[in-house]
């Protein structure tokens, strides 16, 4: 739970950082926040989602 809220407050850094560099346009910058956003965000959401459905951080094995 404490790693997915980590890489959630580390998402929300990086989607700050997109908006900056958008206006500053440095697209390279841009580009690395974007996808250090996406990934992190991902995660972390899915990983409390999993958290919530499942009862634990790891999905079901079958």
């Amino acid at each position: 739970m404490v790693l997915s809220i980590l890489f959630l407050l580390v998402a929300i850094l990086c989607g700050l950082a997109v908006v900056r560099e958008l206006r500053r346009k440095n697209f390279f910058a841009f580009g690395f926040a974007a996808v250090s956003f996406a990934v992190f965000g991902w995660f972390s959401v899915m990983t409390i989602i999993s958290l919530i459905t499942t009862g634990t951080g790891a999905p079901i094995a079958h």
